[in-house]
């Protein structure tokens, strides 16, 4: 296992986030910036490049991280309803080539470990299979989590994984997508269970 979680006893990760949520369209860009920016604890949010809707930049960052959407499925006409529908992560430049690669449907490969913030959650994944984006699709129901607050850890070495738990209903961290090269440890922070109960 890594050696970052190791030994370690973490239950719940209490966090600050950025300001609160302005008003005006959700395709807008003071929208875009709070709620992309705000994935990610202040002040690593707030000093962040954020990325729009389109891909390009709403914000220039001066800390070598980036956040932007997560949420792979098309957006609505207007932007995302909340920040929690928009999924938006937060990353360094070795994590945001983890997600290009994984999302890319390619093996990731990156330098180093990295982390990935996501304090909005996400609208729900199967917890064994990537790319399964309703729980109507999902091999088994029970392997289905809607995840609220949490830190990823995006390992160099997936098979570094191998054995941890993927019981995403303990509290504890646990590994999403075990036994393939998109696996990664899922770090629930507080508030993660606000969309799902563990069961």
């Amino acid at each position: 296992m890594n050696t970052l979680l190791t030994g370690l006893s973490i239950s719940v990760l209490t966090v600050a986030v950025n300001a609160s949520e302005p008003e005006g369209p959700h395709d807008g860009a003071e929208w875009q910036i709070w709620a992309y920016s705000s994935a990610a604890p202040a002040p690593l949010g707030t000093h962040a490049t954020v990325l729009g809707l389109d891909g390009k930049v709403l914000r220039e960052g001066t800390n070598g991280w980036t956040c932007m959407v997560g949420n792979p499925r098309p957006a609505p006409e207007g932007g995302w309803p909340t920040a929690h529908d928009a999924m938006p992560a937060c990353a360094d430049a070795v994590g945001m080539k983890w997600m290009s690669d994984f999302t890319a449907g390619k093996d990731p490969q990156i330098e180093r470990d990295a982390y990935m913030w996501m304090l909005h959650g996400d609208v729900g994944e199967d917890n064994t299979t990537a790319g399964v984006l309703n729980k109507a699709d999902a091999a088994d129901p029970a392997h289905w989590i809607e995840s609220g607050p949490h830190l990823m850890l995006l390992p160099k070495d997936p098979s570094s994984l191998n054995g941890m738990s993927d019981d995403f209903n303990a509290g504890a961290p646990y590994v999403m997508f075990p036994g393939t090269s998109g696996a990664h440890v899922m770090i629930p922070t507080d508030g993660y269970y606000e969309y799902q109960d563990p069961r």
